[in-house]
């Protein structure tokens, strides 16, 4: 069994395509769908079903896929290791972050991180603090950058915290509360919210500080990216709670204090185990820029 052939798999099973997934590997089709006929020999079974519309995993291959995972995964690590250990930093980072991170700035970060280890390719996914933890533990992720209420910590994980901070009312430039220095969450009760899904990191810290003042709120509308809650808050479709320090980046809309506002912490998180040499030195760049 060789590492190519577990490549080819991952990319059909990625991309749903022997198509595409030769086109990704950079191969023609032939070649890749010879190399995966070759691996069901080997092993005994047959690892997807091809129909003229459609190509997914068999039973067999769901199985395979997890292992083989790993095993591109640790012969990456063992190369940048090797890398690493005659001075240079090669290999793949994976960095999670949630859309409303602010304590650090990321493009700053990364451009001074690919300026010092420009061999080392970077991706980055966009998500719930809650998912991105989890990741990191799974070996996903190799570092993830979240947001938590000051209740919960991120758990079985290596974790530094960046920052703290408070939530700010947002509305829109038109709306009543703008032109106030500041408001409770009694006089927020009152309107119609806008604010990521029920059960995420960044919507309990406020369903909590409503909950634990004996209020209760109308959140008329969920989204899954904070950046989009400003085109709703913007025209005056509803009011929204976000962080102090990610709030002023939002065109079209104006913060207003909040006098009893939930406070968060903003997190770095990395793998307890396997930490890459690119992990490593990615988090030693981030010192760096850090907002104080």
């Amino acid at each position: 069994m060789e590492l190519q052939q577990m490549r080819y798999v991952l990319a059909v099973a990625e991309t749903n395509s022997f198509t595409r997934a030769a086109e990704r590997c950079l191969v023609v089709q032939s070649a890749l769908s010879h190399q995966i006929a070759r691996l069901e020999r080997e092993l005994g079974a047959r690892l997807f079903e091809r129909t003229s519309r459609r190509v997914r995993l068999t039973p067999a291959g769901e199985a395979f896929l997890p292992a083989a995972r790993q095993c591109l995964e640790a012969a990456a690590r063992a190369a940048a290791e090797v890398a690493a250990a005659v001075g240079e930093v090669r290999g793949r980072l994976a960095v999670g972050l949630i859309p409303t991170v602010a304590a650090v700035d990321i493009p700053e970060a990364l451009r001074d991180f690919r300026g010092r280890y420009p061999h080392v390719r970077v991706s980055l996914r966009v998500g719930a603090s809650e998912d991105l933890v989890e990741q990191v533990r799974e070996g996903v992720l190799d570092v993830a950058l979240l947001g938590l209420p000051t209740t919960a910590h991120p758990q079985g994980v290596g974790v530094r915290e960046l920052a703290r901070d408070r939530l700010v009312a947002v509305v829109a430039p038109d709306h009543p509360l703008a032109g106030e220095a500041a408001v409770d969450l009694r006089g927020l009760s009152r309107e119609v919210f806008v604010d990521l899904p029920a059960g995420t990191a960044g919507r309990i810290q406020s369903d909590l500080a409503f909950s634990a003042a004996g209020l209760t709120r109308d959140v008329a509308f969920e989204v899954t990216s904070a950046d989009y809650i400003a085109r709703l808050v913007g025209p005056g479709l509803a009011v929204a709670m976000l962080p102090s320090a990610y709030a002023p980046r939002l065109a079209g809309v104006v913060t207003v204090e909040v006098t009893d506002a939930p406070a968060r912490v903003e997190y770095v998180v990395w793998s307890r185990t396997g930490r890459t040499p690119a992990a490593t030195a990615f988090l030693a760049a981030l010192d760096g820029h850090v907002r104080a």
